[in-house]
């Protein structure tokens, strides 16, 4: 059985460090006590779970399906003695959260910086990227997602409602005019994410809907470079309004068809399903809604 946790610690720390000798200092053992632990690991579990070679090593498929498992345990034991050193739970171990990027560069680097800086035990990995990550290949604890997830998986948890709406530069609206209805966005320069090749579907203040289906002028599979083109006055671009909430406040940039903007698209938080919640997963998920509650970017 794979039970000697000293084995399951040094195998996890093989592959965080990238090397036997760096996992022997880190666990202050010597090089012959880890590759010790590594062979009695894999001679237990019947398959190797480390390629190795001179220059390098790296997990072989049975080791990073099996690295997930050996993490979980790790931190809830780990989370399990600093609870009873402390006399109460306190968030422990890597916590690995997806999100995309302006939303995660807005609210949760604060929220992780802050969260690191009060538990010494913890330490966060941000995966910013505005595709989806896979929650299993990447190994995520958490992802945060905007609008309805697709994960059917994985178990979904509101944070905030939130919907896109239009913006563009003061600058920009004062050169091109201000357009007073979605058709009039025809002759505007339009800022796109992807593909751009979807219309934007609107809804008006009596629940009418309307499509905006015109060549972007400008695209980029980055929230932040279409959002920066935007503030430099080059269009009007569909943007989550938690995205842009300062930059109203601050008049970088203004609605542009204030009664106009998308469906409900709400944040939701994602964990993997049949787990039970670990207390890092919990705690930050507890700072980042007071964040997302107060308004506070």
């Amino acid at each position: 059985m794979l039970s000697d946790v000293a084995e399951l610690r040094t195998f996890q720390r093989i592959l965080a460090l990238g090397s036997l000798s760096a996992a022997g200092r880190d666990l202050g053992v010597g090089l012959a006590v880890v590759s010790k632990r590594l062979a009695s690991l894999e001679r237990r579990a019947g398959v190797r779970l480390v390629n190795r070679t001179t220059r390098s090593l790296s997990p072989t498929e049975e080791g990073l399906a099996l690295l997930g498992h050996v993490e979980r345990v790790l931190d809830e034991l780990d989370a399990a003695e600093a609870q009873l050193a402390s006399g109460r739970e306190t968030p422990f171990g890597v916590l690995r959260v997806s999100a995309p990027i302006s939303f995660g560069r807005i609210y949760l680097a604060p929220v992780a910086a802050e969260l690191t800086a009060r538990n010494r035990r913890l330490d966060v990995d941000l995966r910013l990227d505005d595709r989806l990550i896979d929650m299993v290949e990447g190994r995520i604890d958490l992802a945060i997602r905007i609008g309805e997830p697709r994960d059917s998986a994985a178990v979904m948890r509101k944070l905030a409602d939130n919907h896109r709406i239009l913006v563009a530069a003061p600058a920009y609206l004062a050169r091109r005019g201000r357009p007073r209805t979605p058709d009039e966005l025809a002759v505007h320069d339009l800022l796109r994410f992807g593909e751009g090749l979807e219309p934007w579907r609107l809804e008006g203040p009596g629940g009418e809907a309307a499509e905006v289906d015109s060549r972007p002028r400008l695209r980029a599979d980055n929230g932040d470079v279409i959002q920066a083109w935007a503030l430099a006055g080059h269009g009007v671009m569909l943007k989550s309004e938690l995205d842009v909430a300062d930059e109203l406040r601050t008049g970088a940039l203004e609605r542009v068809l204030p009664d106009w903007r998308s469906r409900p698209a709400p944040v939701y938080a994602l964990t993997p399903a049949g787990r039970h919640v670990p207390t890092k997963t919990r705690v930050f998920l507890e700072a980042l809604t007071a964040r997302l509650k107060s308004g506070e970017p």
